[in-house]
């Protein structure tokens, strides 16, 4: 997933900024890409680490939902703030503020004594990622114009893909020869090394917009209320149920949801989300899309590894390695598959390529006890991955040009936020299948596989309908 993420962030680094590399431009892109391989390595280890986090502390389906969303939560939440409080603060600032966050709370996550802990470290290395994440992209982006731009941005994608690819690989080793606290460890050598290079050779520039505030309240709403829904979800899908309790904190988190509308309708422009976004088909199909397909391959890569290790019986270093191709195909094709749109525009290879990947959640369905990987496993990681290198790319194409120029910074930066959005909420509906054994593990994966296939058929629903067939001349 962290592959995708890393193309549905590309569109941020357009947004413009006062910051300079200090006549070091290959350092910059060396700055950037470390900062945001903290958080495609992170992500990716952590799902391959499951298993043996639960074992280590007898912990329910619920709890390892959370040792997932208690990261994504707060970076789905904050991710529009950080990038606000850098254009107020300094963007170099926050990139070194939120590196060092991530980075203490990694240490925090290896060394936690129990779960309540390592959930702590991991909420604040989501908050360490909200700083980071935005600002590095803008970094990037303000740092090179034109050709050279977009050849950095290039290379920022492919490395960050590279690196979430093998991430897992290199975790699951780690889990399977020194146990799963040393995943975290992974982080330090990335962060001291983005630190040092931010402090010796990217400066910020003036800023002429410190004075912007900082809409603080509306991310608190949206801070609680995804927290409020991701946990009546979690409660809900696991073994007790839709209990009053569940219910409950789900209503109590569409009551957040509203109450945050008005807020940012009040604050118009300066609002983190501003709800002119919404004025437009486009986006509002976009928006729908990325939701469900990102939270589709959420729930996905997630899954597959646990099921791997707890079905299939492969080692955490098998069950990271089962993921590279789809990391390799999004590298390699997702370049190809922007030209294209740029071409034809976004509609078609959106809509084509979200009916792929429901083809491939159907192939899923294939992978059992004992699943051979060959034929099981890579034909279906092939298609997916297949599928959403049709979408990735176009995604970040229509993003920039189905809103005015006004707020692409905005639109960019909400679509990454949905993204992570999309894959809390899906981890959050999966209590059902991860506290299961045996044969109920595999049937409830395949449930799982098929709702993740209607979702891409949604999702590419979306596009087909939302989307206007013209939206190329824009």
């Amino acid at each position: 997933m962290n592959a995708a993420y890393t193309h549905c962030d590309v569109a941020i680094a357009a947004r413009s900024s006062s910051v300079r590399a200090a006549g070091h431009p290959n350092w910059l892109i060396a700055t950037t890409v470390l900062a945001s391989s903290l958080a495609f390595v992170d992500g990716s280890v952590v799902n391959v680490g499951l298993p043996a986090i639960g074992a280590t502390f007898k912990a329910s389906a619920g709890d390892l939902q959370w040792v997932v969303n208690a990261y994504l939560l707060p970076l789905g939440a904050l991710l529009l703030l950080g990038g606000a409080a850098g254009d107020r603060f300094g963007r170099v600032r926050l990139l070194v503020v939120g590196t060092a966050t991530f980075g203490a709370a990694s240490v925090a996550c290896a060394l936690g004594p129990s779960l309540f802990w390592l959930l702590i470290a991991r909420g604040i290395q989501g908050v360490g990622a909200a700083l980071l994440m935005p600002n590095s992209l803008a970094i990037l982006g303000a740092g090179f114009s034109g050709e050279v731009r977009g050849r950095a941005i290039g290379i920022w994608a492919s490395t960050g893909a590279v690196m979430g690819a093998l991430g897992p690989v290199l975790g699951g080793w780690l889990i399977d020869t020194v146990g799963w606290r040393w995943i975290f460890f992974i982080n330090l050598p990335l962060a001291a090394g983005a630190i040092v290079l931010a402090i010796m050779f990217v400066r910020d520039a003036r800023h002429e917009d410190k004075a912007a505030p900082l809409d603080l309240l509306g991310g608190l709403l949206a801070t609680a209320a995804l927290g409020a829904m991701t946990w009546g979800l979690t409660i809900g899908s696991g073994h007790a149920g839709w209990t009053s309790a569940a219910f409950l904190l789900v209503c109590a988190g569409v009551a957040l949801v509203l109450i945050f509308l008005a807020v940012e309708r009040r604050q118009g422009d300066s609002a983190m989300m501003p709800l002119a976004l919404f004025g437009s088909s486009s986006f509002i199909g976009l928006t729908l899309l990325t939701l469900l397909l990102y939270g589709a391959l959420g729930a996905l890569l997630v899954l597959v590894p646990y099921v791997l290790i707890q079905s299939a019986g492969y080692s955490g270093a098998q069950a990271g390695a089962a993921l590279l191709p789809f990391a390799a195909v999004l590298a390699f094709a997702s370049p190809f598959m922007g030209a294209v749109a740029g071409k034809v525009g976004s509609r078609a290879p959106l809509s084509i390529g979200s009916l792929v990947v429901a083809g491939g959640f159907l192939l899923i369905l294939r992978i059992g006890h004992n699943a051979e990987y060959w034929t099981t496993v890579f034909p279906a990681i092939l298609v997916l991955a297949i599928g959403m290198a049709g979408a990735v790319a176009p995604l970040t194409t229509a993003i920039l040009v189905a809103v005015d120029s006004r707020h692409t910074g905005s639109a960019s930066g909400l679509n990454s936020a949905v993204s992570r959005i999309g894959g809390m909420v899906a981890t959050a509906l999966l209590g059902g299948v991860l506290g299961a054994a045996g044969p109920a593990l595999v049937s409830g994966f395949h449930a799982a596989a098929i709702a993740c296939a209607i979702a891409s058929i949604a999702a590419s629903a979306s596009a087909f309908l939302l989307i206007p067939a013209n939206e190329r001349k824009k």
